[in-house]
């Protein structure tokens, strides 16, 4: 399937909206659900695919039957990428995955609170809310991997992936400068 980047689409918090409702019914034990990722960012272009993230005190504490029984079949991702240069615990980086599948398509991310990986999303999206212009050129990338390898999902990720971190030292000084922390949720 080709990779896709489209055009803001106002529809997309509705749609988070919609399946976090679903998400908390399955998930009592969520301490926060957030719209992550590229849809979450006003006015930024993205794949037409909304990423959600549910923060769980534990990943003990998750029930993947709940989720699958919920529409949201298990995905086979179990460990984030770690940036370039920093050492991290495999826990920092540990998650589960599901997706939910068909036209208004999303990818849940399970992570623990506290861990670099649980951070990290919510950070880089709020820092591109408060930076149009990094968010503009981190569209434009995006755009033009998709471009470039509109079959190879691979390459596109590692490429973007990197980018991203790059974007998140900016982000550690912004959150340093203003005193960020992570929202409760959305």
């Amino acid at each position: 399937m080709p990779i896709e980047i489209h055009p803001p689409n106002p529809d997309w918090p509705r749609r988070f909206t919609a399946i976090r409702a679903a998400l908390a019914a399955a998930l009592p034990k969520a301490l926060a659900i957030h719209h992550i990722g590229s849809t979450a960012v006003p006015g930024l272009v993205a794949k037409d695919i909304i990423d959600i993230q549910v923060t769980l005190q534990s990943l003990s504490d998750f029930d993947p039957q709940a989720l699958e029984r919920a529409g949201f079949p298990l995905h086979s991702p179990t460990r984030d990428h770690a940036p370039p240069g920093l050492t991290l615990a495999p826990r920092d980086l540990a998650k589960r995955m599901h997706r939910k599948p068909g036209p208004e398509s999303a990818n849940i991310h399970i992570r623990e609170a506290g861990r670099f990986n649980q951070r990290y999303p919510l950070l880089c999206r709020d820092y591109l809310r408060s930076h149009p212009g990094a968010a503009a050129a981190y569209g434009v990338i995006k755009q033009n991997l998709a471009r470039l390898f509109p079959e190879d999902e691979e390459a596109y990720y590692d490429i973007k992936d990197p980018v991203f971190d790059l974007i998140m030292a900016g982000a550690e000084d912004w959150a340093q400068a203003t005193a960020w922390t992570p929202p409760p949720g959305d």
